[in-house]
């Protein structure tokens, strides 16, 4: 009786681990969005005090944050189109 009860307990505290780890999941890749887009509006921010008349808003960030220099240089290239 009493090892039953110690088996399902731990049993118990694993499912609540791995439902833990899976709610996780979706917030690491939220904060690793937000994050990229950060960096992506610093750069091109720095590229505008170059010079380079870029409009900053978030799908730019957000192109230059995931794509990195390619991105930077994409959105540049859309600008002057």
């Amino acid at each position: 009786m009493m090892l039953e009860l110690v088996i399902a307990f731990a049993v118990g505290i694993l499912m609540l681990g791995i439902l833990m780890k899976l709610m996780a999941l979706p917030f690491k890749f939220f904060w690793k969005f937000i994050s990229n887009s950060i960096a992506g509006a610093i750069m091109l921010w720095v590229v505008t005090l170059f010079g380079v008349p870029i409009k900053i808003n978030i799908v730019s960030a957000l192109i230059a944050g995931v794509f990195g220099i390619p991105g930077i240089v994409l959105v540049i290239a859309y600008t002057y189109l």
